[in-house]
């Protein structure tokens, strides 16, 4: 066996649930005596129960409340290149069943093994988020891996956003291999989209909402479509491609909105697709003033409620979106709604979002929930894997 640090659960910490797949060991769940605070974030170490047996290999951060994350069950296993690339190609060959062309989130964290990292893949290009202490301590391992597996020309680092905040990691994006000449095109739903790899949101385009999208673009067909926090067109361009006869992109980042309309250009949709900049609530609110209706009205915004503390305000926050876009929605025509925050579970979200529509002087028919695609996997016992809701009504 290899010489790794031990770290012990408590005697009345659930060593049961560790057993039973879920990934994560708290800070307030182990026996922190200074050998263990002492452990450089990152590192690995070996995990046993409160009777001294082993529950696996993991990956250890003291400055973080997630102490420990489960990186294999076996305690013999050696972390390597070879390790990584292994969860790599598992990862790549459900992927590849999946699409035809190389555009697609490869790595969804703990759902494909690698606790923490995030790879979305566009085309010859790769963005990595190593979001975990042992991701970026490991950070080389992961790059080399990922070249042997994809043989990728360009790899970016996306070294940003909350969850590095809560690791104790720096903010830190670059280009860690080849060169980008601009924002990478991409297919997806008929439509061609423009990602900006490293001054996009997260690493470029939100992929996650691809069935979404396309289940959208159902509805669009000869409809008014207004998309709201837009982000680069993401249900707005998939629209016009599947034949709408107009669509309007809402969003607060002059950027996002530029790549909106280059992606429009790209997807010969120009002409039929406008943008207006501004803060999405006044936004609604104005167009209510002017009295716009659309056949299709999406609100698509950032996660309200990030973690549960936040949970109450996220969900009066879905409430508002909900009460302010139904007056929007021409009667026989579709709203629909999401939300990106784990703290609100699919009950929750939908309720908020039916008061709102209620609240407007609007009936409405639940007519599909939808969920983060395939290549966005979730791990049963981790509940913040399975994020993303999507809630569409018919509103009378």
């Amino acid at each position: 066996m290899q010489d790794l640090p031990i770290i012990r659960l408590k005697p009345k910490a659930e060593a049961r649930a560790i057993r039973h797949g879920f990934p994560w060991v708290f800070a307030n769940e182990l026996v922190t005596d200074r050998r263990t605070k002492s452990l450089a974030a990152g590192s690995f170490a070996q995990l046993e129960d409160a009777d001294r047996r082993p529950l696996g290999i993991v990956a250890v951060n003291p400055a973080s409340k997630i102490f420990g994350r489960l990186l294999d069950r076996n305690v013999e296993t050696v972390i390597t290149v070879e390790w990584i690339a292994a969860r790599l190609q598992k990862a790549l060959e459900h992927r590849e069943r999946l699409f035809a062309e190389p555009f697609y989130r490869l790595i969804h964290a703990e759902a494909d093994g690698l606790p923490g990292v995030v790879i979305d893949r566009f085309g010859s290009a790769a963005v990595v988020q190593p979001n975990a202490a042992w991701a970026e301590l490991h950070f080389d391992m992961l790059v080399t891996a990922l070249q042997q597996v994809l043989r990728v020309d360009v790899i970016v680092k996306n070294g940003s956003g909350r969850a590095r905040v809560l690791e104790g990691l720096t903010d830190e994006t670059m280009i860690v291999s080849g060169s980008l000449n601009g924002p990478v095109p991409v297919p997806m739903n008929g439509a061609t989209y423009m990602a900006d790899l490293l001054g996009g949101q997260k690493t470029g385009l939100f992929f996650d909402q691809r069935p979404n999208h396309a289940f959208a673009a159902r509805l669009s067909r000869g409809a008014r479509v207004l998309d709201v926090f837009s982000h680069v067109g993401g249900f707005s361009l998939a629209a016009l491609a599947a034949g709408a006869a107009h669509a309007l992109a809402v969003d607060s980042s002059r950027p996002a909105l530029t790549l909106a309309e280059e992606g429009a250009a790209a997807s010969g949709t120009a002409s039929r697709f406008a943008t207006r900049q501004g803060d999405a609530f006044a936004v609604l609110e104005a167009l209510q003033t002017e009295g716009a209706q659309f056949e299709l009205v999406v609100c698509d915004p950032p996660a309200f409620a990030p973690n549960k503390e936040a949970l109450a305000a996220g969900l009066r926050a879905y409430e508002r979106i909900a009460k302010l876009a139904a007056p929007l929605v021409a009667p026989g025509g579709y709203l629909g709604l999401c939300s990106c925050s784990h703290a609100a579970d699919l009950t929750a979200f939908r309720n908020a979002s039916a008061r709102g529509i209620g609240r407007a002087g609007r009936q409405a028919q639940l007519i599909h929930t939808g969920f983060a695609g395939a290549d966005h996997p979730q791990l049963p016992q981790l509940a913040e894997s399975g994020y993303l809701k999507a809630v569409f009504f018919r509103i009378a």
